[in-house]
């Protein structure tokens, strides 16, 4: 799939495209140093989930896509996450710009330790745009499941409130990015995490309603 039939899938006949054929979620395999591959079990769970409750037609196998490759036109979500370092360079700059301009999006969770290297590259990704707080209201909160309060908070890490942040473009979210919440461990298999069945479901629902989100806005 080109850059043009992503504008193509997602914005004309795109439930049609879910329920007839699979598509693939993406992750984000960045350099820097950080683990980009942390929470293997996630992505194919929120998989499964969004199949059952969304009534999407994921592949539960995802696709592992440099932020520089042509790739990224194949999946109309990318999921990023990690503990560490993050950098980008100017290609890849560029080709996550065109990606997200031409109806892409990415969705970085902050695994812990990730959020002082994400905020600098997302400066130089976009440095014309500044990335805003959420407010409870917005409808990606709002989608087949409800958050009133905005982000669930999943793990502790620092014991902060959990904040949603977006850098937008005439309305839309490009990047979502959901900071002390945790949602990634949240998707993981219950054992990893000794996840309570309750934190489990809930972290599934909210990554249900960011797909669901990407995947009609």
């Amino acid at each position: 799939m080109n850059k043009k039939n992503l504008i193509f899938v997602l914005l004309l006949g795109l439930s049609m495209t879910l329920q007839s054929q699979q598509i693939q979620i993406g992750l984000l395999k960045y350099n820097g140093g950080g683990d980009w591959y942390a929470n293997p079990t996630a992505l194919p769970n929120l998989a499964r989930f969004c199949n059952q409750e969304l009534n999407t037609n994921f592949d539960i196998e995802y696709l592992e896509i440099a932020p520089g490759d042509i790739d990224l036109f194949n999946v109309p979500y990318v999921h990023m996450t990690g503990h560490g370092n993050v950098i980008f360079n100017e290609t890849e700059r560029q080709n996550l710009r065109e990606y997200l301009f031409a109806g892409g999006f990415l969705h970085i969770d902050d695994n812990y330790g990730m959020d002082k290297y994400i905020r600098r590259e997302l400066q130089k990704l976009f440095p014309d745009k500044k990335m805003v707080e959420l407010p409870y209201a917005h409808p990606i909160y709002h989608q087949t499941f409800k958050f009133k309060n905005g982000l669930p908070k999943i793990h502790r890490h620092d014991g902060k409130a959990p904040q949603g942040f977006a850098i937008m473009h005439k309305g839309r979210v490009l990047v979502f990015y959901s900071y002390e919440s945790d949602l990634g461990d949240g998707w993981e298999d219950p054992s990893v995490h000794n996840d309570s069945p309750e934190k489990h479901r809930e972290a599934l629902q909210m990554g249900a309603n960011i797909i669901e989100y990407a995947l009609h806005n």
